[in-house]
């Protein structure tokens, strides 16, 4: 399935963009009812979908835009201790514990070997190593913009392999799953900037949500952009063969749970890391500069 995408997160009225463990530290987080097979299972899928690879791609997004984020909320402040503070937020080690934790309770009652069978492939490996390399070439602030401007051109001569894309995405309700997941990091970064004190007036529950909802539009036309660009630039490679194939495993339980599974870790993850950089930032915030 395809991995969580790199989202726009706000913050009043700003918009920033968030964009192997060793067999010890992986069994502390499984389900004590996983046998020693099914574990076995469940890292040779985690290994099969290249968790360890996409998490490393995600730490350098999270290194990146954290200098957005300290250039639009308190410019001139941080230094190298900033940097300190986000390598130390995105850190592998405990992007891996977070999502491992929440992935194996996801996946605990699956039967994987479908799954397994499937990415184990040379179709399958194809795919994966398309999604993980299309993550990293969107670093490159002039590819992103390219995808963008080859979206608006298969939406003007009505490509046939963005409507593919676009029945691949409601398949797999890749916009609403990351709209969802963008609106709860959203929400933990006030979470954290209220909690490192970082506002005069305590905000009320109710004040943050309204103001995390009052982004929905924006997050949405944001998201729909970012999640057609990514698949059209990953999958351009593929066949519509291929393409066809992924969807008819999306489209069993075995890829519906495993979809829903991939977004709830990468959701607990990213709310972690979200509440931890509002806490970080507050600091500056407030006044106090390290």
């Amino acid at each position: 399935m395809p991995l969580p995408l790199v989202l726009p997160i706000p913050y009043v009225s700003e918009v920033f963009m968030l964009k192997s463990l060793a067999t010890t530290l992986f069994l502390i987080f499984l389900p004590a009812a996983l046998t020693a097979q099914s574990a076995n299972e469940l890292r040779a899928l985690r290994d099969a979908l290249g968790i360890s690879e996409i998490l490393e791609v995600m730490r350098e997004e999270g290194l990146e835009n954290g200098q957005s984020l300290r250039d639009d909320m308190f410019p001139g402040k941080g230094g190298q201790e900033w940097n300190a503070t986000l390598s130390d937020i995105f850190d592998v080690v405990q992007m891996s514990d977070s999502f491992d934790a929440r992935f194996a309770v996801e996946m605990s009652e699956t039967n994987l070997s479908p799954l397994i069978e499937f990415f184990t492939s040379e179709r399958g490996k194809r795919i994966i190593a398309l999604e993980i390399s299309g993550r990293r070439a969107l670093l490159d602030d002039a590819v992103e913009e390219a995808s963008h401007d080859y979206l608006r051109t298969a939406e003007e001569e009505n490509d046939p392999r963005l409507a593919q894309i676009k029945r691949f995405s409601q398949i797999n309700a890749l916009v609403d799953t990351n709209v969802e997941g963008s609106l709860n990091s959203n929400y933990s970064f006030y979470q954290g900037l209220q909690d490192g004190g970082a506002f005069e007036r305590r905000m009320s529950e109710q004040q943050m949500l309204a103001d995390v909802w009052g982004q929905e539009p924006q997050i949405r036309s944001e998201t729909e952009q970012w999640v057609y660009s990514f698949l059209l630039l990953a999958y351009q490679p593929l066949s519509d063969e291929d393409i066809e194939a992924y969807i008819e495993l999306s489209e069993t339980s075995e890829g519906r749970i495993l979809n829903n599974a991939l977004f709830a870790a990468f959701d607990t993850m990213y709310a972690e890391i979200s509440h931890a950089l509002g806490l970080a930032s507050a600091r500056y915030l407030s006044g106090e500069d390290i």
